[in-house]
């Protein structure tokens, strides 16, 4: 087993066990999940060829659309509704 596919492996672990955490305690882990994301796909495209690397990219994709929805509409101008969750009560 390459170790590509052993980072891509503790990836979905991690993003598992975070989506599985309170959604106030998601942030930070989820970023950092967010940000090694592409690195790892990339880095499986490499190793494996592309069709693994798009099917990480799905699976990628799928794991993260609602903070990915949120960055596009944040890019395009649009409204970009925050979870209830995440306001801060004062």
């Amino acid at each position: 087993m390459s170790g590509a596919l052993i980072a891509a492996i503790f990836w979905a672990l991690a993003a598992t066990v975070t989506a599985l955490l309170p959604m106030r305690h998601q942030m930070v882990p989820g970023v950092a999940l967010l940000l090694a994301a592409p690195v790892l796909v990339f880095w499986l495209g490499l190793t494996h060829g592309w069709i693994a690397s798009l099917l990480a990219l799905l699976a990628f994709v799928s794991m993260f659309r609602n903070p990915l929805l949120y960055f596009f509409r944040r890019m395009t101008g649009r409204a970009a509704p925050v979870p209830s969750e995440l306001e801060r009560r004062e």
